[in-house]
């Protein structure tokens, strides 16, 4: 059997500049980390992510590290002796008891090496010299020439984290280090140096592919692969010689995997034993959960263009969807634990797919893991973003070692239900000015996404789909970002127009469209000391990447909401705007669903405390724009749309019953007072359908325009529509009654509206950093009350809600101004 003896403990660091002063000769280094915790942890650095900090990181990218530790061991004869590194960020240079072992060129694959000649008994002594990311990238440019690159930095012309070097949400800190584990692992005869697995379904039953590479030792003799699942074993011989094998398991009528809002997700163990054939000995195992579904990508013509829709175990599906970057600007500090709440924290939104996106990482087994067990769906980018990448040596080959080991790595999972070539490489060449820049027969990486990427996809995992890129629309003759092909990303709206925008495009899927706002008020006050705040105070404003992002946030308020005079009023109307922009353009597309079959927000969680266009800030607090998610992405929603001159409302249903149910309406002035009402019994919207009911004419139509509005019922869903915006909209300052009582984890806090209140929400941070709110964006008539669930420890009475600043509403933004 493998024997394993993990190296992460006794490591010390050393910067090998030897101009800088102030560092000790040997620090205190954690393994899996990076330099710059190591630093952080060591009081050698302040919080990069507080008030201006980050720009006295920059050294530390453009600094060569070594890494040293001693470790006990002993040499084992006739046995293969191997170190394991699973992450190595990036250009590094290992040495084993003064030997040179190997060399990195890449954050995103595994290195091993054999050390069965250098290792001694007794003391051994390991160092990994990690080189300047900055340095070689200046030596490939020289190689491979200039590349457009849309952010700072070399990360086109290396394997490592591309936004390590900045984005319009992220800071420029560029790590080096070990970042993943590090092991020594002892064997003999034979191991599994490759197991690829895949579950799939045929007819009612569950198959099992296994595909094993073994490295063999010495003159190993025959050996047999075991499998077993479910109950089910299955045995493979491997005769003396052979290093391939492979084998089928047919599990009869496993239940089936499913995203979790249509079903349940069970797994299956998997449980591969190597098996010395002569000596009985085991000599490796293999362990996975599998789900078993079907799973298809439909991009067939239709009367619309193309399609690009999920088919889950035959139903095609509307995606509820949303990016994913790295969750830290030092992934290796994020836990297990860590991913299990963020992708909960999702669920909750109502969420069923996180797009993995290509300028980060292909994140840790625990990742998926938790989306296997939480039924989150997982778009995956191979790690190619918003820049043109040389597709010669040695850069090649380093693609295709990376592909290999994650696509093997990764393909068990039942969660994973794309590969995805690139992020808007494609729709750069064609349309941001790449053409003249690049020379005529110069790489820029389409080889990459219609060739390599693709044929290694179908030899390692040929039953998951591959798509080359996000926006693409399925042809080279085609605009890669139009709407009736492929998938397609909507950013003039949020960087030249306003949100009233999206209703202009029915994409067939829309895997990227955002809109900014800051992060939640307790994280700005933890992470910036300005006095005062305001948004251009130097920490505030160093806490914006986007480029004239606090430009963009005011002017995406023009017509919608009156301009904040106060930082408290900037928060709140910012927050507030991005929250309707993100629901307006969410239930327009679902409003459509049977041209439009997804819509993915840009983007979900933060990897340090900045103004962005996440729905959870890097503290992982909700902002705004989580719960106007979890409403827009409810699998049963009501919304009110333009349907040519008049007005529809739209029943969605992605639950798998039918929806019948009585739809009522009224037009409404503010005070409460019905001006036209109807009645309809029943309205039937079936499994999977938009069901469209035109509004009549007396309910479309209104008399004073300022203080009337719509209300459509169906069942408890409740959808408004307003004849003119917030700004023209007769709103009155708040008027309501509070009042607080214990429940079990906090508080139940009931506001009671004495008149119109529009977009209601209890900003909990407010009450107490670590408070959370159940709710938020509640519309309220006159009269009308409303019950928010507060989780916390603190104490808080009624006193407590205060007005215009734990509560707030549009009202308090509109009325006087």
């Amino acid at each position: 059997m493998i024997e394993k003896t993990e190296l992460n403990s006794g490591w010390t660091l050393t910067c090998n500049d030897t101009g800088r002063t102030g560092l000790p000769d040997a620090i205190a280094a954690t393994v899996p980390g990076c330099v710059n915790l190591d630093l952080l942890a060591n009081r050698l650095i302040a919080d990069p992510y507080v008030d201006v900090n980050e720009i006295t990181n920059d050294w530390i990218g453009k600094t060569d590290w070594t890494y040293r530790c001693t470790f006990e061991a002993t040499r084992e004869d006739g046995r293969v002796q191997e170190l394991v590194f699973d992450g190595l960020d990036t250009i590094a240079t290992i040495v084993l008891n003064g030997e040179e072992i190997g060399r990195s060129f890449n954050m995103h694959r595994i290195y091993r090496f054999d050390v069965s000649g250098l290792l001694k008994t007794g003391e051994n002594e390991l160092s990994v010299t990690f080189r300047s990311a900055y340095a070689y990238g200046a030596e490939m440019e020289k190689q491979y020439g200039y590349r457009p690159n849309n952010y700072p930095g070399p990360g086109n012309l290396m394997r490592k984290m591309a936004c390590n070097f900045g984005w319009d949400w992220g800071p420029t800190l560029v790590t080096a280090g070990i970042w993943k584990p590090v092991r020594l692992e002892s064997w003999d005869r034979a191991r599994l140096a490759e197991t690829r697995v895949s579950a799939t379904l045929a007819g009612g039953d569950g198959l099992v592919k296994v595909h094993a590479r073994l490295a063999r030792h010495g003159d190993a003799g025959p050996c047999r692969l075991v499998a077993e699942i479910g109950g089910v074993t299955t045995t493979a011989a491997i005769a003396p010689g052979e290093d391939m094998v492979a084998l089928e398991i047919t599990l009869p009528s496993p239940q089936l995997w499913w995203p979790h809002h249509l079903g349940a997700q069970p797994l299956y163990p998997l449980i591969l034993k190597l098996i010395d054939e002569v000596s009985g000995d085991q000599l490796d195992s293999f362990e996975r959960e599998l789900g078993f579904r079907s799973l298809r990508l439909d991009t067939a013509a239709d009367a619309h263009g193309s399609a690009f829709t999920f088919v889950i175990n035959d139903v095609p599906l509307f995606i509820a969807g949303a990016n994913w970057i790295p969750d830290d600007c030092f992934p290796s500090r994020v836990t297990a634990e860590h991913y299990a709440a963020r992708i909960e924290e999702a669920k909750s939104a109502n969420i069923h797919m996180l797009r993995v996106w290509g300028g980060g990482i292909f994140e840790t087994d625990e990742f998926y893991e938790a989306c296997d067990r939480i039924g989150m769906l997982v778009w995956q980018d191979f790690l190619f973003a918003c820049a043109a990448y040389p597709e010669e040596e040695p850069l090649r080959s380093e693609v295709e070692a990376e592909v290999r080991d994650n696509v093997v790595r990764l393909m068990p999972h039942a969660s994973l239900v794309l590969w995805n070539g690139n992020n808007e490489n494609i729709w750069g060449f064609d349309e941001w000015g790449w053409r003249p820049i690049i020379k005529a027969g110069e790489s820029w990486g389409l080889g990459y996404y219609l060739d390599l990427l693709p044929r290694l996809c179908c030899e390692f995992d040929p039953d998951r789909p591959y798509y080359p890129g996000s926006p693409y629309s399925g042809s080279m003759e085609i605009a890669p970002n139009a709407d009736a092909h492929g998938c397609k990303h909507i950013w003039d709206v949020w960087n030249d127009v306003g949100y009233e925008v999206y209703r202009n495009y029915i994409p067939r899927f829309c895997s990227e469209f955002g809109w900014q706002a800051p992060a939640n008020w307790a994280t700005i006050e933890e992470s910036v000391h300005d006095q005062p705040l305001t948004p251009q105070s130097n920490g505030v404003f160093h806490h914006q990447k986007a480029t004239q992002g606090n430009d963009k946030l005011i002017r995406g308020l023009i017509g919608h909401l009156p301009e904040p005079k106060s930082m408290e009023d900037w928060h709140f109307a910012t927050q507030l705007n991005q929250a309707r922009a993100i629901r307006f353009a969410i239930e327009h597309l679902r409003s459509h669903r049977d041209i439009c079959k997804g819509a993915v927000v840009w983007q979900f969680n933060d990897c340090w405390p900045v103004t962005s266009w996440a729905a959870l800030d890097s503290a992982g607090r909700r902002k705004p724009l989580w719960y106007a998610l979890k409403s827009a992405y409810d699998p049963r929603l009501l919304t009110i749309q333009p349907r040519g001159d008049g007005l529809a409302a739209v029943a969605v249903n992605e639950r798998t019953l039918f929806w019948r149910a009585k739809i009522a309406g009224k037009r409404l002035k503010l005070d409460g007072s019905v001006l036209a009402e109807f009645e309809f019994w029943r309205l039937l919207c079936d499994r999977f359908e938009a069901k469209e009911f035109p509004l009549p004419s007396d309910i479309v139509i209104p008399g004073l325009p300022k203080d009337e509005v719509v209300v459509v019922e169906m069942l408890d869903r409740r959808a408004f529509h307003y004849f003119v915006e917030d700004i023209d909209l007769n709103l009155e300052a708040p008027r309501l009654a509070v009042d607080v009582t214990g429940m079990d984890g906090g508080y139940a806090v009931r506001v009671t509206a004495d008149n119109f209140l529009k977009d209601l929400c209890l900003m909990a941070d407010r009450l107490d950093p670590d408070a959370v709110v159940d709710s938020m964006l509640v519309t309220l008539l006159p009269g009308e009350g409303h019950v928010f669930a507060v989780r916390t420890a603190k104490a808080i009475v009624a006193e407590d809600i205060t007005v215009g600043t734990v509560l707030r509403s549009a009202n308090d933004l509109v009325a006087g101004n």
